[in-house]
């Protein structure tokens, strides 16, 4: 098994370089176009979605969302109770199961995993950073009950917890591993999933292999190959060449050849996406709330849905996508008017803001981000703005955002994908998730009411009220404009004839443990 991967491995490194025009992929190995290199394969130390799609192959969590939807069902754990407070989480795990090390999966590992990550005097959380602990920070104490039965303490009512339990955060990696590796392990991953890891040759590809003693039955292919690849005509060259089996955001001027090939098919599928513009509103122009105003008002948000990117997405209106259809709120996305944005920028006695914008060559949910950040530098310019666009590759693009824009950047390129309305607007949005907290809110947006408003429907367990929170969130936000809001995508794919059972999730992940070739 383990000769014949490799073999397959270095066909596939042969079709990275362009051996042959019309290179194919090794039989019974899938092999996938990605838009960038991994960060890591250590789940609790990434945020992007380009890294998750590899990830929920490699590991299990708790629990899963269940196939096209973002409903959870259960994985690792069989079955669960919640207390009548909704403040003790009990898990019953499924027994005989193992790591691809060999090491046992139990309560044990479970605490393990959520200790590293929560508790800065564990003796191996400094294998981290764990960026999106956030996800877990009402967890009290996680207690082993016994061999098969976990415990989760909460010090409050949290309505997202299986959500995020399901989100690749909550993926559950080899204590032993980590053990073993320390601060490698992310270059050393071990997990429970339908593919155990390989290979990873840094910018050519990250290998799996089937995991024949899967829990959940042994997929079907012999291996899959994920390849980075992050100029996107060199994707499609590659796609029309037969170098990789699957494609994932495609770019939309490509989608009609691609629907016109009989060899070749088309998957799209909606979700909870938002695209949108960081804007720096603790120091230069766009401290301004009338300033951060006319960018919204000055960008033409229609042009861009339905030329850029062709029809596949719809404007944004706010922090809360689309798809969160129960979340039911009356705003409306910010009209195209040159004139009220020249307007709202005499009213802050601005004149020709000098602006730096930051824009990334390519990373998960982006959608054309480098003829998106072109056309975004146009319309402000149109209105007065004074546009320098600094372009980075993705991770360092993350480096450079992640860590905050003061004393930089007035505004930056961004997307995510998300599980739960919570998690966007708290990860990026209150007080404290700027990144001296460890948040995400690079642009030091603050609003109390905001703030109060998000730690209230987070511990709500009433839905119809979450709804209600979550729309006055939206209202706000949009008001007070910290972000340039731009676009809602609906997500695509492009697969070979050959490659069958391949689905795109609402949660923008990647299974392919049912997938053949």
């Amino acid at each position: 098994m383990k000769r014949l991967f490799h073999r397959a491995a270095v066909v596939a490194v042969l079709a990275l370089f362009g051996v042959s025009a019309a290179a194919q992929t090794p039989p019974n190995v899938l092999v996938v176009g990605q838009i960038a290199e991994p960060k890591s394969l250590d789940p609790h130390a990434v945020t992007a979605t380009n890294d998750f799609r590899i990830l929920v192959n490699l590991y299990d969590g708790l629990v899963r969302y269940k196939d096209g939807t973002l409903e959870v069902e259960p994985a690792l754990a069989e079955s669960w109770t919640i207390s009548d407070d909704g403040k003790t989480y009990t898990f019953k795990l499924r027994q005989g199961v193992t790591f691809h090390d060999g090491s046992a999966f139990n309560a044990e590992a479970v605490k393990f995993n959520f200790d590293r990550m929560l508790k800065d005097d564990h003796p191996f959380h400094d294998t981290g950073p764990f960026p999106l602990s956030f996800n877990f920070s009402a967890v009290e104490a996680v207690n082993v009950i016994d061999d098969s039965t976990v415990e989760f303490k909460l010090n409050e009512p949290f309505a997202p917890f299986l959500s995020n339990l399901a989100y690749p955060t909550g993926l559950i990696v080899s204590p032993a591993a980590v053990e073993q590796h320390g601060k490698d392990f992310g270059r050393n991953p071990s997990g429970t999933g339908p593919f155990k890891f390989a290979e990873w040759k840094s910018n050519q590809l990250v290998a799996a292999e089937r995991n024949n003693d899967y829990w959940d039955g042994a997929p079907a292919l012999e291996a899959v190959v994920f390849r980075p690849i992050t100029d996107a005509n060199t994707r499609i060259a590659e796609m029309m060449a037969g170098g990789i089996d699957i494609m994932v955001e495609v770019p939309p001027d490509n989608l009609a050849s691609f629907r016109s090939d009989a060899n070749l098919n088309v998957v799209e599928q909606a979700g909870p996406h938002v695209w949108f513009a960081i804007l720096n509103t603790k120091e230069g122009p766009f401290a301004d709330k009338l300033v951060r105003q006319a960018a919204n008002y000055a960008v033409n948000k229609e042009t861009l849905v339905n030329d850029v990117l062709q029809g596949t997405a719809t404007v944004a209106a706010g922090p809360i996508p689309p798809a969160f259809n129960w979340v039911e709120s009356s705003v409306e996305p910010y009209p195209h008017d040159p004139e009220r944005a020249k307007q709202l920028l005499a009213e802050a006695g601005v004149e020709n803001p000098k602006i730096t914008f930051y824009v990334t060559e390519g990373g998960s949910g982006m959608l054309n981000p480098v003829t998106m950040g072109a056309a975004i530098q146009a319309d402000l310019q149109a209105v007065g703005f004074d546009v320098a666009i600094e372009s980075y590759e993705w991770n360092t693009f993350l480096g450079r955002v992640n860590e905050g824009l003061e004393g930089k950047a007035d505004m930056a390129e961004m997307a995510w994908m998300t599980n739960d309305p919570d998690t966007v607007p708290y990860l990026t949005l209150r007080t404290e998730a700027s990144p001296e907290y460890g948040g995400f809110n690079s642009g030091y947006y603050s609003n109390p009411e905001v703030d109060e408003l998000l730690a209230k429907a987070r511990t709500s367990t009433d839905q119809a009220e979450r709804a209600e929170l979550y729309a006055k969130v939206q209202e706000i936000v949009h008001e007070d404009a910290p972000w340039l809001f731009v676009a809602n995508w609906v997500q695509n794919a492009v697969t070979t004839a050959a490659v069958q059972g391949f689905k795109l999730q609402p949660s923008f992940l990647l299974h392919l443990k049912d997938v053949t070739k």
